[in-house]
């Protein structure tokens, strides 16, 4: 009976670490090869480093998943919050007569992006447990995730897709707009994207977005809502390159009205043919030409400059 059961322990230890037992065989005359081999075991002491590995995997990996994840969740967190602090700038422009734009957001639909979410989640829960076993599954959770970091073979350039995609935080998110009724607040027509809208619809409706993120990029939000900064004091200083040149006039107005009231600082480049639509919001005119195509000349004078000229050129 004592010898059945050893010789299933010896079946059962080979079965486990195969690599390291090719040469043992199942036998009571090969006992002295796995008492040699258990010799070895503890006089390298590796239960101890065994113990410093689990302490290791605890302390180090598992944490530094643990730290990424937070890391990500806080910048999901920063997007959350930018998005409020730019309606609050939307909300003080109106986008047509009672109404105003508002952005909203929501947790994509993406499968990568869901599935790796929850895969490092996985990692990071329960973490603060001391099971050996529970720490190696997590080992295993986490080792899945770094090989798709590092790239499988075969799979580098799928895999760095991959990465680049679900640790854009901005990707966590689906992002559409709402024209609300300022008074009430009801929605008047919802935005998932510019489809179906006229040209110039499309014009106005970026204008607006762009106007309420140069509203939080400058903080003139924050300057309405009382602090102490002074608004003719600070530094809003915008180059708009073409972006009238081939939209409707009456966006490109829409916009400039926008900067304007927001007390931009413009620098606007444009083709000759839109400088009665930008001239009622520039000070000055700089024309830029180049008649003979070796060197360019810019001339510039203020806005009564360019007017008086341009009546004495009509006359």
């Amino acid at each position: 009976m004592a010898a059945q059961r050893t010789l299933n322990l010896m079946a059962a230890f080979r079965a486990r670490y195969p690599a390291e037992t090719t040469e043992f065989d199942e036998s009571i005359d090969a006992a002295p090869e796995y008492n040699a081999l258990l010799a070895r075991l503890a006089g390298d002491d590796l239960p101890r480093f065994e113990a410093r590995f689990k302490e290791s995997l605890n302390q180090n990996t598992i944490n530094e998943v643990v730290g990424f994840n937070a890391f990500l969740d806080a910048r999901r967190s920063d997007i959350a919050a930018r998005i409020d602090e730019i309606n609050v700038s939307l909300a003080q422009i109106e986008y047509d007569p009672g109404r105003h734009i508002q952005l909203e957001r929501q947790p994509t639909t993406d499968s990568d992006v869901r599935e790796f979410a929850a895969d490092l989640r996985a990692c990071s829960e329960g973490t603060l447990g001391g099971d050996e076993q529970y720490s190696e599954q997590k080992f295993v959770q986490v080792e899945k995730l770094i090989e798709r970091f590092r790239g499988r073979d075969g799979l580098t350039a799928l895999d760095a897709r991959w990465t680049a995609k679900v640790t854009d935080v901005r990707q966590w998110f689906t992002f559409s707009a709402s024209e609300i009724w300022t008074e009430t607040g009801e929605e008047y027509e919802h935005f998932t994207d510019s489809g179906g809208k006229s040209g110039g619809q499309k014009e106005k409706l970026a204008y607006t977005i762009l106007a309420a993120a140069l509203a939080f990029q400058f903080g003139i939000a924050n300057t309405r809502a009382g602090s102490n900064r002074n608004p003719d004091r600070s530094f809003r200083f915008v180059v708009i390159d073409e972006a009238f040149g081939r939209g409707s006039d009456e966006s490109a107005r829409y916009g400039l009205e926008l900067f304007r009231r927001m007390r931009l600082q413009l620098l606007v480049v444009t083709p000759l043919q839109k400088i009665h639509v930008i001239e009622p919001y520039v000070a000055h005119v700089g024309f830029v030409a180049n008649p003979t195509g070796q060197d360019s000349r810019l001339r510039n004078m203020t806005v009564q400059e360019y007017r008086e000229e341009r009546l004495r050129r009509a006359g």
